[in-house]
């Protein structure tokens, strides 16, 4: 978990072993230094040889790492170079020792293959170019005899359709515009995203107001006078891709505008001959024209989810993070909508609560730093959220925090039994608002708009691949802990886990007090370990 800093002395103690779940994703670093430039490879030498993959952890810039009033848990303040990257080493690769300056490699052990039990040393030497031993370590893994369970919570990076287009330089939707597109939601399903942000119109979201963003519309819209029709055929396709790569939920994109709901997404419509917005800044939420358009939309909305089995399998968004002085248009939008959705739920990012009591969104999706009012009144199927704004006391993954901030997050969602988590940034490529595009191996906060590494958790590979950043690959970790400790619930009782995860913090874990070091994490997991293979003994005892 550690991120080793090429220009500072490691601090952390060496781990040599570990245990782990069947089914699981394991990862462990080796950190290393040469005293002068050293060109090397890298064998792997183990009994899960096939199941490791290894990579380079890169540096990227991170001009802009941390509002100046932080809390001072953050790893440093000043802009840098920071271990983010994850770049694939292929077999025989020859990597390069800078000298005198720390880097590490990241070891990859997949257990989803059907590992056997028991102990497996994992050797990693390094070779010279004449194929002498440079260096080597050894790592023990010991596989337990318990499977991880599957993941039960709902989880959804905003996935930025638009992005794809513009750093890849094609035309949205077309055909290799939907290769990128799978490609990019195969790893965000591979990384716990089982929730797919669906631009059933051009999602409003950080536009600037008036400004629009690439049009990236799944719902064809033809209009003569006030009427309406509507074509699906690409939402459909969506939806099959997402089928197939393990999506179970279809989050569909916000039907009106953020920060208040008072005017219409970019609504693009065949009309008099051409393609042409219909929709959009201009547009009052409240009036009749767009009102009207609803009124005939959703419905033929409701009817193709209806037909494809997607009643129970589909959310729906408002506006994204309303607050108090908004509550008259949000209301008006959303009782408007209710009407046609019925018991489809309603899915919004928001903090003040009256937004919940009064009925106007189902599911309410809380920042991180004001859901205790919400843990107070016991709110049921309640979720979470953290962005840039929640940088003091509770956890987050800019790249200037310790990755113990970020894997935090586990056992705080299982002892508040949260039932989903959503982040706004799987691959925002853009400037803050989306006036322009950036570049994500140069810009990692958005055009100085948010702490670095807030806006996005890939990056583009040449290939049309995602590079997965270290901060993704711990979060995935902190998912995996969460099944391990339903797992344990439901084998010892939620009381018993919870007392036995929080053995040796200095305080009852919420989302602003928790342990703020590496070793107490892994030690915690490690007791979970332990106490799950102990737990399924006596049950097979007692069944015996």
């Amino acid at each position: 978990m550690v991120k080793v800093f090429a220009d500072e002395e490691l601090q952390a103690a060496a781990f040599h072993t570990a245990t782990a779940l069947q089914g699981e994703i394991y990862t462990f670093q080796i950190a290393y230094r040469a005293k002068a430039r050293t060109s090397f490879s890298l064998e792997v030498t183990s009994t899960l040889q096939k199941d490791i993959t290894l990579r380079s952890v890169q540096l990227v810039p991170a001009e802009f790492p941390i509002y100046p009033n932080h809390d001072g848990d953050v790893l440093r303040d000043t802009p840098g170079l920071y271990p983010d990257l994850l770049e694939p080493v292929s077999d025989s690769e020859t990597l390069a020792a800078v000298p005198n300056q720390w880097r590490s490699i990241w070891v990859t052990v997949d257990l989803k293959g059907g590992a056997s039990t028991g102990s497996h040393d994992v050797t990693i030497t390094f070779t010279g170019t004449t194929r002498e031993t440079l260096a080597s370590e050894t790592f023990t893994l010991t596989v337990l005899p318990a499977a991880l369970p599957a993941q039960k919570l709902l989880h959804t990076e905003w996935f930025h359709t638009d992005s794809l287009a513009v750093y890849y330089g094609v035309d949205v939707f077309s055909e290799r515009h939907w290769a990128l597109v799978e490609s990019y939601v195969q790893m965000a399903v591979a990384y716990g995203c089982n929730m797919l942000l669906t631009p059933i119109f051009t999602p409003p979201l950080d536009t600037e107001i008036g400004g629009e963003r690439p049009t990236v519309q799944l719902v064809d819209v033809w209009q003569v006078g006030d009427t309406y029709t509507f074509g699906f055929e690409r939402l459909k396709r969506w939806v099959e891709m997402g089928n197939r790569n393990g999506v179970k939920v279809f989050e569909l994109s916000h039907l009106f505008t953020q920060w208040g709901a008072k005017h219409a997404p970019k609504i693009m419509a065949y009309a008099d001959g051409s393609l042409q917005r219909i929709f959009g800044w201009e547009t009052d939420a409240a009036g009749e024209e767009y009102l009207g358009f609803l009124a005939q939309f959703l419905p033929e909305l409701v009817g193709f989810l209806k037909e494809n089995e997607l009643l129970q399998r589909t959310y729906y968004h408002i506006s994204d993070e309303p607050t108090r002085e908004h509550l008259t248009s949000y209301s008006s939008a959303s009782r408007w909508v209710r009407q046609f959705m019925r018991d489809i739920p309603s899915l919004d990012a928001l903090s003040e609560i009256s937004f919940y009591e009064q009925g106007l969104v189902q599911t309410p999706v809380v920042a991180s730093n004001h859901i205790e009012p919400y843990l107070e009144r016991e709110v049921p199927q309640l979720w979470a959220y953290y962005c840039c704004s929640q940088y003091q006391s509770v956890a987050n993954r800019f790249l200037c925090m310790a990755s113990a901030r970020n894997r935090i997050l586990g056992l705080q969602l299982y002892k508040y039994n949260i039932a989903g988590f959503l982040h706004w940034g799987y691959n925002f490529w853009f400037s803050q608002y989306a006036k322009f595009p950036i570049d994500p191996y140069r810009n990692t906060d958005a055009h100085y708009a948010f702490p670095a590494g807030d806006p996005f958790v890939v990056y583009p590979g040449p290939d049309g691949t995602p590079l997965v950043s270290l901060r993704l690959e711990v979060f995935r970790e902190a998912l995996q802990d969460l099944r391990a400790l339903e797992l344990l619930g439901s084998l010892v009782g939620r009381e018993r886990t919870i007392a036995l995860m929080e053995e040796g913090a200095a305080e009852p874990i919420t989302f602003a007090a928790y342990p703020r070091d590496e070793v107490w994490l892994l030690a915690c997991r490690e007791r979970i370990n332990v106490a799950i293979v102990h737990a399924m003994g006596r049950s097979g005892a007692a069944e015996g």
